[in-house]
């Protein structure tokens, strides 16, 4: 739907200047001083939230992990091997996108901002999770469902707002997808972090390797949801930035998708493998863990392939109906 007139510029011819009459744009210098301001005005905002994730994450990096980095670097490896199957998934979809490949620099940039606007989600979920302590049995469900689910897809998609939605290779709705999983990845990245050093700062010195790696299989298991999620709800933002008149509702509606899955794992991964142990004689908890997780976001997982894969086959029929091929499809961030 084409974006809305005035009546003046819709009844008018070329002839007439509307210029601050019904339609406005830069030519004198106060409107380039309004032009500047605004402009300033945006990027103070964005320097700002940055530097604020930015404080937060180095005060939980120093207080939570540093000392432990340090004196054992072996940690580092079990984040990267925890953040690995995230990273896989994440890469999947950069490749299944059917336009032109997004820049390395970007997807990096938007990883960094996921890693960052993680650290907004833990004060958060702290600060609120005690007032869901009188609850009973319907404490941590809710605390998910409403809490949980609602702050940490919202800052994932704050990362991909950010910066990446501004760029103009943000050029298709696909692209949505593609930020998004890498902030996802960003953010299952400082999450694993978190809780391996956490397990290992519990367990004292020799159990490094054990309750570490122990740890890091869990979150190497747990990670890819967030980068399914996130990449779920980028769809929708890239949908919104192509379909401005109804953009608040699109954003809205591939939030709650995010936000019911997301909300849905945290739930079920807590009753759900316990359960299926307990049904299945010979199958430990682990083992339905796992089990679970293979299930519950390979559902999603393959939802999400099924976007991607309808996107990508109604961009092959539209462009084989021009009768042409799209030079700029073809890029990637290593050609000129």
């Amino acid at each position: 739907m084409s974006e809305r007139r005035d009546p003046v510029e819709r009844g008018a011819d070329d002839s007439r200047d509307l210029y601050d009459v019904a339609t406005w744009e830069r030519r004198t210098a106060v409107d380039a001083i309004a032009v500047f301001v605004y402009g300033l005005v945006g990027f103070l905002t964005r320097a700002a939230v940055v530097g604020l994730a930015l404080a937060i994450f180095l005060a939980i990096i120093v207080q939570g992990g540093l000392a432990l980095v340090l004196e054992d670097p072996l940690i580092l490896v079990l984040v990267a091997f925890s953040a690995l199957p995230a990273l896989a998934l994440a890469w999947y979809v950069r490749r299944a996108d059917a336009t032109r490949a997004e820049p390395l620099w970007l997807l990096v940039a938007t990883f960094l901002l996921g890693v960052l606007f993680a650290t907004f989600a833990a004060v958060l979920n702290t600060l609120v999770m005690p007032l869901f302590a009188g609850l009973g049995a319907l404490a941590l469900p809710l605390f998910f469902l409403l809490v949980v689910g609602p702050v940490e897809e919202t800052v994932k998609l704050l990362a991909v707002r950010l910066y990446a939605f501004r760029s103009s290779r943000f050029d298709a709705v696909v692209d949505g997808a593609v930020y998004g999983a890498f902030a996802g990845l960003g953010f299952a990245t400082i999450e694993n972090f978190i809780y391996i050093t956490r397990i290992v700062g519990q367990s004292g010195e020799l159990a490094i390797v054990g309750a570490g790696g122990g740890i890091a299989t869990v979150r190497a298991l747990a990670g890819p949801g967030h980068v399914i999620y996130s990449a779920i709800a980028g769809y929708y933002l890239g949908l919104a930035k192509f379909n401005r008149r109804n953009r608040g509702p699109i954003v809205v509606k591939g939030l709650l998708i995010a936000v019911l899955v997301h909300a849905g794992y945290n739930v079920l991964s807590g009753v759900a493998p316990g359960a299926l142990a307990a049904l299945v004689p010979g199958v430990g908890t682990f083992a339905a863990f796992v089990v679970f997780i293979l299930v519950y976001d390979g559902v999603f997982a393959y939802y999400l392939y099924r976007k991607l894969r309808r996107y990508g086959e109604a961009f092959r029929a539209v462009r084989g109906r021009r009768g042409d091929r799209d030079p700029a499809s073809e890029l990637t961030e290593f050609d000129p």
